[in-house]
């Protein structure tokens, strides 16, 4: 059977000459948040992951922008600009980071922000099945009555890895033919769509019920797959620990919350002496349901 599989539409980095430590691409990171406008400061000292209705929300997102060097006098991007520059800022980090870790976690991976939001997960092995039952649906209207499309699902930031060629299983000697292992999908000899290894939800602060649309999703992959899990994580800006906590805890079902600058957030709390946003942030770490963005690329390579 063949597919068509959408390419992204940029192309990985090029990794073989990188020697940057992950805490450079850290601090790379947090440069590129400030340079897109994605994390500014405008001239009352309101920094743009903040609410402005919400005191200590204001204190700790400020704080937090003065660790990172953010200056005052930017105005805030304006709809959905600071949500889709900070998919694409997550995806480059994912890029410049993840690949490197192919001694333990080697593969052919692509990684990229999902543009078009019609193409969903149905392009990958574990979901192909998918695009069969939307075009059923959409030729029965009572069938959709019946399933709904709960099962459509269009993450933010993909990781997925290309199928293996044989040659690949049989160096230095032989370990697969055609005889064997007809109904693996890592062969690229058995079936050609790329296998999804992660999706990765961005949401730049965490402020309406929109934000839970990522457990929706997440429950939704884990449903509708055919084989293994892929893994589902959440990259925020949320100052604010309650809020982070209304997505972070509960049944698990994302693997965790990564937040783009945790150690700087922690920091904050700490200054401010608010021992009950302290306590709350404490559980969700030692709870390993909240990390830092540089705790991710580790985690994609379990």
């Amino acid at each position: 059977m063949s597919h068509t599989y959408l390419m992204p539409s940029a192309s990985p980095a090029n990794f073989s000459h990188r020697s940057t430590s992950l805490a450079d691409e850290r601090r790379a990171f947090h440069s590129q948040l400030l340079k897109s406008g994605i994390l500014s400061v405008d001239s009352h000292g309101v920094a743009s992951n903040a609410d402005k209705g919400n005191r200590q929300s204001l204190q700790w997102a400020a704080f937090i922008a003065t660790c990172l060097s953010a200056t005052a006098g930017t105005d805030k991007l304006v709809g959905q600009s600071a949500g889709n520059r900070f998919e694409a800022v997550c995806a480059d980090f994912l890029n410049n980071t993840f690949p490197r870790l192919c001694a333990v976690r080697p593969g052919d991976w692509d990684i990229y922000q999902v543009r078009g939001r019609q193409s969903g997960v149905s392009q990958f092995e574990q979901y192909a099945h998918l695009a069969d039952l939307d075009a059923m649906t959409k030729e029965t209207p009572l069938l959709r009555t019946v399933l709904g499309n709960g099962y459509v699902v269009a993450p933010d930031v993909i990781v997925a890895r290309r199928p293996v060629p044989d040659a690949e299983f049989n160096t230095p000697a032989v370990f697969v033919d055609n005889s064997v292992a007809t109904h693996a999908p890592l062969r690229a000899a058995v079936q050609d769509l790329p296998l999804l290894h992660a999706v990765v939800s961005c949401k730049w602060t965490l402020r309406s019920d929109r934000a839970q649309n990522a457990r929706t999703e997440a429950l939704n992959l884990t449903r509708n797959r055919k084989g293994r899990v892929p893994h589902m994580a959440v990259i925020t800006g949320e100052p604010t620990p309650s809020r982070i906590a209304s997505l972070a805890l509960g049944t698990g079902d994302i693997d965790c919350v990564y937040h783009f600058a945790l150690y700087e957030l922690q920091a904050a709390i700490q200054e401010s002496g608010h021992d009950d946003s302290r306590e709350l942030l404490d559980i969700m770490i030692e709870g390993k349901r909240l990390k830092d963005i540089s705790d991710l690329p580790l985690d994609l390579a379990v």
